[in-house]
């Protein structure tokens, strides 16, 4: 199978497993207000930084990717929450004020 035959970050995540990879999967838990991605939402992250899939976007995506690599190593699951206020929603990925709870944790 190749890259873009792969759709679901939960198949990358198993394909990118497969190729020996460190790996940790974010999963949108827990939505209130208006949330860019549904509850359910993956990200699939590799120790490198690499990641498929989305959980929010913005600067949000970005905190996640950092976390997780910290997930990674450590072996450690963490709970991210985000959420801004609204003059700042759409700069950080959120848009109208809404917030997320992300889990992460290292795929084994």
């Amino acid at each position: 199978m190749n890259k873009t035959e792969l759709r679901d970050p939960l198949d990358i995540a198993e394909a990118w497993k497969g190729q020996g990879r460190d790996v940790a999967l974010a999963t949108v838990i827990e939505t209130w207000g208006s949330a860019p991605r549904p509850v359910g939402s993956h990200l699939v992250i590799d120790s490198e930084g690499n990641f498929e899939g989305s959980v929010s976007g913005g600067c949000v995506e970005g905190a996640v990717i950092s976390e997780a690599i910290d997930v990674i190593t450590s072996g450690a699951p963490k709970m991210l929450e985000f959420g801004v206020a609204d003059e700042t929603a759409w700069r950080v990925g959120l848009s109208c004020g809404g917030r997320i709870a992300v889990y992460v944790e290292k795929i084994a």
